[in-house]
């Protein structure tokens, strides 16, 4: 058994061999290692079969019982598992690797027994690491400091890039436990600290693609970009402007290039956030320079693309909509975070050579003005003047001159780029932005069960919908300047209001909410410690809500024919429907309806009036003029030819003022005996005035006859021109079985020889000469 009181990497333990032989070992020794397989982690399937989830359930519990066994182990027996099985080690690194992050979290939850076990894994992968950081587990359990750090430096059980992935899985919800974590590793070895400044040039690199290419120039590579100014590192080269920009490139390498882009910068920052003694060894290699002139680079045209390009999956778009937004969070945060804690931090803390951190906080928000895109979006995420307040008040001495002219490059500079400023720090939000929330794992969490990490929406704008209506506004070119809210949303804001201010009215709330950017509780605030905007204060308190004009209904704008009619329904309360009827009335047989001339009698009685003419109206003596206007004159009418009427009688033609009897029309004639011997008179009639005047036009002429002229046209033109007629072609012949004469076996045969001036493209021509050559069997 271990002595007490001794560090684990001194005692020795006493065992029995498999020969009965008792033999004296290390407590760290292989040969005490448990026998034990440790499977690798698998992702649960994203919307698989039964047999696919049933695989994994299996799979995972596998793992979970492994991980359960290895911490109830003793002390001792534990590290002999932890530093020499490689398949634990297998099986850790591959849960660091898969395990899905926060975004990669499906929005609909998969199935309870898929969480609960990954749930479970997630948990003692947590416990596992968190035992393996630990050098003193109690007073008989621990290490030599010294041996420790040896231990966990030598076997690879931590590094750089298990440490950063440690805090992007389990950072959320469990931040503190994990700096502790942290901090106790770089302190019991110190080597971590040179691993670390050694590693950020590699942190930053794109493994597949060029190991020593950063995360930044990889991006910019592939995206055919190269930032500009003091921070490019190398001039562009020749072939540069032939690579695909984020328009012209494939559809699957732009989705590659925000994921990267987004699970590298979420990595980085949840290190930075969690263990901050890190930022200046970023610091040491110029990251913050670079960072700001690569958000100005590439942010605006991944935009672009996203917005842009077509996609068939709508829901890819709005996801890499939704990645983009929540990298150029992380990226904002980043720089935040290097300022505070390698510039403003000591300054607060006043420690020495404040002067000097003053100086380079200064410098880099000076040089954060030519970076237009980043200085908006950084501002309303972390404004800039509080910062300076916050500078001014620790160290008075700072020169105001150049704080003033900092502020107003930074107004200008919003202005240019068209952003309102925000008014209060909890309500500028310029981009559509995820927060990664985990519920607490470790500690407490080792007997509640602890949780995977989930996702966790705050103000309504951080959501998978809020990233969808980001997207439609960025569409719209909104910049995300105004929150739009609907007109239920609206009334609930004002209700709430005068809930608590019911002496307000509702059109001062409403412009009040117009300014604040529909923020209830900011404008609350702001009437309860009266300092509203000057332009509120001038309003009436007690103004009531505007009274929006009603639009006249397109009804009673409409103007048709139809107005007024037996059938309009927008004017008549009551309509015929008796007269309105689908196909065949109701009650009426086919024969009744088309012997119902109805109509034809109606439109009879109408062309009867037109047989009247009258062409002079004889007024007896003493009768009233006043029925046919006599005495009613127009000064505009022309008389000028009125009495004398010019070519009216001429003997060359017609008389203008002879009149065609009126014919009624055949349709509405009825057929009896009389009117059908009154039109034979009217046709002979016809008949003679056509043969008294022979030149007179026919409105149709006889086809016959209009062949007949055509021919004697076109033989006289033949013969003045001199071109020999042709005789007619007999190729009809005789009947079948009487023979045919040497005329029509000639005709026939000049027939089918020249079928090819007129049709089928000399196919005659061509079929003999292939016959000629061989080609067709004749």
């Amino acid at each position: 058994m271990a002595c007490a009181q001794v560090p684990l990497d001194e005692q020795l333990v006493t065992e029995t061999d498999p020969q009965g032989r008792e033999r004296t070992l290390p407590a760290l020794h292989p040969d005490r290692k448990e026998e034990r397989f440790f499977v690798s982690y698998k992702p649960p399937p994203e919307g698989g079969s039964p047999a696919e989830v049933e695989e994994f359930l299996e799979h995972a519990k596998f793992i979970s019982e492994d991980l359960e066994w290895l911490l109830a182990l003793p002390h001792d027996k534990f590290w002999c598992q932890i530093v020499f099985d490689e398949s634990l080690q297998r099986c850790l690194d591959s849960y660091l690797h898969h395990a899905p992050r926060s975004l990669d979290l499906p929005a609909v939850p998969p199935s309870p027994a898929v969480a609960d076990v990954q749930r479970a894994i997630h948990r003692a992968v947590f416990l596992t690491f968190l035992r393996m950081a630990t050098h003193k587990e109690s007073k008989e359990n621990f290490f030599t400091p010294a041996v420790f750090g040896e231990i966990i430096y030598d076997n690879f059980l931590f590094d750089i890039p298990k440490i950063l992935d440690l805090c992007v899985l389990f950072g959320k919800g469990n931040s503190q436990l994990l700096n502790k974590m942290i901090k106790n590793i770089f302190t019991q070895q110190p080597s971590y600290y040179n691993d670390l400044v050694e590693t950020v040039p590699t942190v930053l690199q794109a493994i597949i693609f060029n190991p020593y290419i950063s995360i930044f120039d990889t991006v910019l590579d592939k995206c055919g970009l190269q930032c500009e100014g003091a921070t490019a590192m190398e001039p562009m080269k020749l072939n540069a402007n032939k690579r695909p920009t984020v328009m012209t490139m494939g559809q699957q390498e732009l989705v590659d290039i925000i994921l990267y882009l987004c699970d590298s910068t979420t990595t980085i920052q949840a290190f930075l956030d969690i263990f901050p003694a890190a930022c200046s060894s970023f610091q040491s290699h110029a990251f913050l320079s670079r960072l700001t002139s690569f958000y100005e680079t590439v942010v605006t045209d991944l935009e672009n693309a996203v917005r842009k390009r077509n996609f068939d999956d709508k829901s890819l778009q709005e996801d890499l909509w939704k990645r983009l937004s929540h990298s150029c969070r992380k990226m904002l945060e980043l720089a935040h975070l290097l300022l505070h804690h390698t510039c403003l931090q000591p300054i607060l803390e006043q420690k020495e050579n404040a002067q000097m951190f003053a100086e380079e906080l200064l410098q880099y928000f000076t040089s954060f003005l030519p970076e237009k895109r980043f200085l908006v979006d950084y501002d309303e995420q972390f404004p800039i003047a509080d910062d300076i307040s916050l500078l001014q008040q620790a160290l008075p001495v700072i020169d105001e001159t150049r704080t003033s002219f900092l502020l107003q490059g930074v107004e200008s500079t919003r202005d240019n780029v068209g952003r309102r400023k925000p008014h209060s720090h909890t309500n500028s939000t310029a981009l559509s932005s995820f927060s990664d929330q985990q519920e607490a794992v470790g500690g407490a969490a080792a007997s509640s069960g602890g949780s995977q990490p989930q996702e966790v929406c705050k103000g309504g704008r951080e959501d998978p919908q809020g990233a969808v209506a980001m997207l439609d506004d960025s569409l719209k070119g909104n910049n995300g300047a105004v929150c739009q809210v609907s007109a239920a949303e609206l009334d609930s804001l004002l209700s709430c209001i005068r809930d608590l201010l019911p002496d307000l009215g509702e059109g001062f709330l409403l412009a009040c909410l117009q300014e604040y950017n529909y923020n209830s509780e900011l404008v609350i605030n702001n009437i309860l410690e009266d300092r509203l905007a000057p332009s509120l204060d001038k309003l009436d308190r007690a103004m009531p809500r505007p009274v929006k004009a009603e639009l006249p209904t397109v009804l009673n704008n409409r103007s048709n024919i139809f107005d007024d009619d037996d059938f309009d329904i927008f004017r008549r309360d009551q309509v015929d429907m008796s007269r309105i009827w689908k196909g065949r009335r109701k009650g009426q047989s086919t024969r009744e309806l088309l012997e119902d001339k109805q109509h034809i009698e109606e439109q009879r009685a109408r062309y009867r009036t037109y047989e009247t003419v009258v062409d002079e109206v004889v007024v007896e003596p003493g009768e009233s003029t006043t029925a046919y206007s006599l005495d009613d004159y127009d000064d505009e009418y022309d008389d000028t030819y009125d009495i004398n009427q010019v070519g009216a009688n001429d003997l060359d033609g017609d008389s203008l003022l002879n009149r065609r009897p009126f014919t009624v029309p055949q349709v509405l004639r009825k057929g009896t005996k009389a009117e059908e011997d009154e039109d034979e008179d009217e046709d002979d009639e016809m008949e003679n005035a056509l043969q008294k005047n022979p030149n007179r036009d026919n409105f149709v002429q006889d086809p016959a006859l209009l062949r007949e002229r055509a021919e004697a046209k076109r033989a006289a033109m033949q013969q003045r021109k001199g071109i020999r007629q042709e005789n007619p072609s007999n190729v009809v012949g005789r009947p079948k079985g009487q023979g045919q004469t040497l005329e029509t076996f000639l005709d026939r045969r000049k027939k089918e020889t020249n079928k090819s001036r007129a049709a089928n493209h000399n196919r005659r021509t061509m079929a003999d000469r292939k016959r000629n050559k061989g080609m067709i069997p004749s």
